[in-house]
């Protein structure tokens, strides 16, 4: 399982980087044609990736004995760009 929450880390990540970097600057620049469609395309798998995220910090909880504080700074990385590329720091071998 901690190899599956490695994964979904990692795609997660890139699904919010792309959601703000590319879709929202499309949705919200009129230069770049005020276009919704990325925030559409990029938005559903960022949110299942999320949700498939947290259920999995929830679980591995108990199994890699993290104390309130690790598991919160886990899900506090998943709101940040870039942050869960980090996670790594928390997973034990």
């Amino acid at each position: 399982m901690i190899q599956l929450f490695k994964i979904v880390s990692f795609l997660e990540g890139i699904s919010y980087l792309l959601l703000v970097f590319l879709g929202m600057p499309y949705k919200y620049l009129e230069s770049l044609g005020n276009d919704p469609s990325y925030v559409k395309m990029f938005g559903m798998p960022h949110g299942l990736l999320f949700v498939a995220y947290i259920v999995l910090a929830f679980l591995l909880k108990p199994t890699l004995n993290w104390n309130n504080k690790e598991f919160g700074i886990v899900c506090l990385l998943s709101l940040l760009p870039f942050g869960t590329f980090f996670v790594g720091k928390y997973l034990k071998k």
